[in-house]
């Protein structure tokens, strides 16, 4: 395990997924981040990597070849090279070798800079084509879960997520792991969606228009809470495990197979397409109040 801190806050993380596991305030001993209990989900805050969501069958094809993928991709069960730049700042690199070359044609380079600046936890993606000639194909997202509730005195439904700039939310079904073009709306009381455990029984709820670039995780019980910032991340998730006591907000470059895609990567709904030698960044953080 590694961590980097300062005198505000303190951030664990494993080198296996270069993951996320804990984000402490060390001024009021409060764990931000879900526990991992596996009887509702076992993870914390796995890399996507190099795809968001699901594919159709596992299955996508590249240049007529045809290959496998799970879920989510396959960064989250790598191990990631540490390197412990600072006491508050730690990159995790991942390159590609035999194993992923099978299961994915493409070189590459994903690194995580993950960084501590007063209160707050910063994450970039950094993506590096090292092919010399042929594009990378790849998508990258995150899906940190937070604890709801972080004081045994509160609820679930206690809490409540605050929008900067959406008054209602569209988002669309899901289906078997897919995307559908079927959709709702939540209309929002003051940018406000409250929360409750019944919300992802069907799912996930997956936005392609949040017009919003921060998120405010509160309660109305006590004044503290997060505060979670993104940019230029064209789709957006917002999930929990059945009646388990957390919240993932999840901001991706790329989104899970639609019904009726034909599975080539390359025309692949948020589909990045980087050319040999370029490098592509996108960055999210987290603080504390």
């Amino acid at each position: 395990m590694i961590s980097i801190e300062n005198e505000y806050v303190k951030a664990v993380f494993s080198a296996k997924g270069a993951e996320l596991q804990s984000f402490k305030s060390k001024e009021t001993d409060t764990e931000y981040l879900w526990n991992g209990n596996p009887q509702y989900w076992g993870k914390f805050s796995p890399v996507l990597f190099p795809i968001v969501g699901g594919l159709k069958d596992n299955t996508y094809f590249v240049n007529g070849q045809k290959y496998k993928l799970p879920r989510h991709g396959f960064a989250r069960d790598r191990e990631f090279k540490a390197d412990q730049v600072s006491t508050t700042t730690v990159i995790f690199t991942l390159t590609h070798d035999e194993d992923t070359l099978k299961v994915y044609p493409f070189k590459f380079s994903l690194a995580l800079h993950y960084k501590i600046e007063g209160k707050s936890l910063s994450c970039t993606y950094h993506v590096v084509n090292t092919d010399h000639k042929d594009t990378l194909l790849f998508s990258v997202g995150g899906h940190p879960a937070f604890a709801t509730p972080v004081d045994p005195e509160l609820a679930y439904d206690d809490y409540f997520l605050e929008f900067n700039k959406d008054i209602e939310l569209v988002y669309h079904k899901i289906d078997s792991d897919l995307i559908t073009d079927e959709t709702d709306t939540i209309k929002l009381e003051e940018h406000v969606l409250r929360l409750n455990h019944k919300l992802f029984y069907e799912d996930a709820l997956v936005f392609k228009t949040l017009k919003s670039d921060r998120i405010t995780l509160r309660n109305r019980k006590n004044p503290h809470g997060l505060h979670f910032n993104f940019d230029s991340f064209p789709f957006f998730g917002i999930w929990a495990a059945k009646d388990a006591d957390f919240v993932c907000l999840e901001p991706w470059c790329g989104i899970a197979d639609g019904t009726n895609h034909d599975q080539d990567l390359e025309t692949k709904e948020g589909i990045i397409g980087l050319q040999a030698g370029e490098n592509w960044e996108r960055s999210w953080s987290v603080s504390c109040f």
